[in-house]
């Protein structure tokens, strides 16, 4: 299980990327939103999907769930 957020700011896309705790790429404290513990970052961006409908995984700490 590892922690997962997701970026409260979109991507110039318009994609709020969801990353894995550790990640080089981890948006500072006050822009992310603790998405919960999960086995894979697919449970992770259904969440983020929740809050934010253009959620996308980090190509960094998720890249399974990285979409162009």
């Amino acid at each position: 299980m590892a922690k997962y957020y997701v970026n409260k700011n979109a991507q110039a896309n318009g994609d709020h990327e969801v990353h894995k705790s550790g990640c080089t790429y981890m948006p500072e404290e006050q822009n992310r939103k603790y998405l919960g513990d999960y086995t894979n970052c697919q449970d992770a961006v259904k969440e983020a999907k929740k809050t934010y409908k253009q959620s996308n995984g980090c190509y960094y700490c998720s890249n399974a769930c990285h979409t162009q």
